[in-house]
């Protein structure tokens, strides 16, 4: 399990542990897997979220995963034969787009550190990248138990 950082001068080594701890939390411990992260600030991410979402706005996180239907279901060779990287035998969840004028704005607005807030984007959409979603309530309520218990996990906590 790895995270890929388009830019490695924007590389966050606990994000390597939010990703393994979201992983273990829905059963899905495959060492294969591998995440695609980026930083951009408020404008790029309103241009990919008009692009690809239709919405004109700036949004704090945006995820694009790769794979269809991985509730329930293991995310391995069987499941996904095709979905697998000849070259690095490793299968991708997907992209995470994190805004940072977004980040920087909410830690102030929410009274926590910066960095608590960049992990709580990333577990964020790691949640997104495994088929959670917060449209009606009920699915919310189980997303965000989730992303508490990878955050107190790891002792990302909001002070």
């Amino acid at each position: 399990m790895r995270v890929i950082f388009e830019n490695e001068d924007d590389s966050i080594e606990i994000f390597d542990k939010i990703l393994k701890s979201a992983l273990k939390l829905v059963g899905q411990e495959n060492e294969s897997i591998v995440v695609s992260c980026s930083f951009v600030e408020g404008e790029q991410i309103k241009e990919i979220n008009k692009e690809q979402r239709g919405i004109d706005k700036v949004t704090d996180v945006l995820s694009f995963p790769f794979l269809d239907n991985t509730c329930n279901v293991s995310i391995n060779r069987e499941n996904f034969p095709f979905d697998f990287d000849p070259l690095t035998d490793e299968i991708s969840l997907g992209d995470i787009v994190i805004c940072k004028d977004k980040a920087r704005e909410q830690a102030e607005e929410y009274g926590h550190s910066y960095e608590r807030e960049l992990c709580y984007l990333f577990t964020h959409g790691v949640f997104h990248l495994l088929g959670f979603d917060h449209e009606k309530e009920e699915d919310k309520v189980v997303m965000r138990r989730n992303e508490e218990i990878v955050l107190n996990e790891l002792n990302i906590t909001r002070e």
